[in-house]
């Protein structure tokens, strides 16, 4: 009898752990963790995991359950890397979203591969490459950061309204740089700059001077390095300062990280111009930095703002959707983070759960800005100038030129 009463106990004990386990929905993160931008995916990925504990410390998801985000590391430049992790991710973990991938390169395989055959909706918060836009996906590929044609656009302009009007370029050969060299080049030319040489580079290489006695020769005084802080935008940098080529160097949202700075040196970079994806003056964009320094993460982070609106919109629609199916994601991320509705900020987890349950439209309202999403899943944004000044890169102002 005793040990009938204990089979049951264990029997019963083991079902109710059986549905713990299963009382979770699985939103996972792609991000480069090795590679190009590692120094610059750890705060990437703790704004999405803000957003995540947020969600769990309001009640969860679903009723009740909770999210978690399993993680995958893409290398940032290697597409087969890319691809498996986001195989794992929808065929192994079984996720419902992908918040990623970050770089370009990585976003498109991933999608190409894994995501859109499995029906997957994937968020990147860091993939400003025009070529997201042109993908065929299914609506299944978005993004919280605006495309880099238009920031080549502003990082042009704020040259030319600085008096630089003669520079020479060198972008890494994949996606990301030759979107952003080919945006930056026109605008410039365009404005009355003249681009003395634009030369690819190949990331990951232990030598560039070839590259940089072609640059150097043209006698521009200005490098445009459109590339990555951890990988060849860091080589490039202190070789053309230890061949003493260049006095002005000038970079975008690859390259701004403090790693840089102590990788090349403080007074090498001292006073380099740069451009990133910024947040508007909106309500969200305080309240998410309040949030942040709280929770002890970085809110200036280079699209630390952009991954948690990825992050949170995506259980917000997971919310609305009604299950943690895949089938119907897309419509349902549209609709909350589009007019009309009430407008959902930062944090505002339990509110939005409340609101959806009474059947009434919600417009999320985030910390990198309002994510109406246009029919390629692209969205408005904000590019801010940023510059080295005692060691760091510090926030100058947000561009309207």
């Amino acid at each position: 009898m005793k040990k009938s009463v204990l089979a049951m106990a264990v029997a019963a004990s083991s079902v109710a752990f059986a549905g713990a386990v299963q009382a979770e929905v699985k939103v996972g993160f792609l991000g480069g963790f090795t590679g190009g931008i590692e120094s610059l995916t750890p705060p990437i990925f703790d704004g999405a995991k803000l957003a995540v504990s947020q969600v769990n410390e309001q009640g969860g998801i679903l009723g009740g359950q909770e999210l978690v985000m399993p993680s995958g590391d893409t290398t940032c430049g290697d597409a087969s890397a890319a691809s498996n992790a986001a195989d794992r991710m929808v065929n192994s973990e079984e996720v419902t979203a992908i918040v990623g991938a970050l770089c370009t390169g990585a976003t498109i395989a991933a999608a190409n591969n894994a995501a859109i055959p499995g029906g997957v909706v994937m968020v990147s918060p860091a993939s400003t490459a025009p070529a997201v836009t042109d993908l065929e996906d299914n609506d299944l590929v978005f993004r919280t950061v605006p495309s880099d044609a238009f920031q080549g656009e502003m990082l042009a302009k704020l040259l030319i309204e600085k008096g630089i009007d003669t520079v020479a370029v060198t972008y890494v050969n994949n996606d990301y740089g030759r979107g952003l060299a080919d945006s930056f080049v026109a605008t410039y030319e365009a404005e009355g700059g003249t681009v003395a040489e634009n030369l690819a580079h190949e990331d990951n290489r232990a030598d560039y001077r070839s590259e940089l006695g072609s640059l150097s020769a043209t006698g521009a005084e200005t490098l445009v390095v459109l590339a990555y802080a951890d990988t060849s935008g860091q080589t490039v940098l202190r070789q053309a300062y230890e061949s003493g080529m260049f006095t002005q160097y000038v970079g975008a949202d690859g390259m701004v990280g403090d790693s840089l700075v102590g990788a090349v040196g403080d007074d090498v970079l001292e006073g380099m111009i740069a451009t990133r994806p910024g947040s508007p003056d909106l309500p969200g964009t305080p309240l998410f930095e309040e949030q942040a320094r709280a929770a002890e993460i970085d809110p200036g982070a280079v699209f630390a703002a952009q991954a948690y609106d990825a992050a949170f919109l995506l259980a917000l629609a997971i919310e609305q959707n009604g299950n943690a199916e895949r089938e119907g994601l897309s419509q349902a991320l549209r609709s909350v983070a589009s007019e009309p509705g009430e407008v959902i900020l930062p944090g505002e987890w339990e509110k939005a759960v409340q609101l959806i349950a009474d059947g009434k439209e919600i417009n999320y309202e985030g910390a990198s800005g309002r994510h109406e999403f246009d029919d390629n899943g692209d969205v408005p944004g904000v590019v801010v100038e940023m510059a080295v000044e005692d060691g760091e890169f510090v926030r100058k102002r947000q561009l309207d030129l």
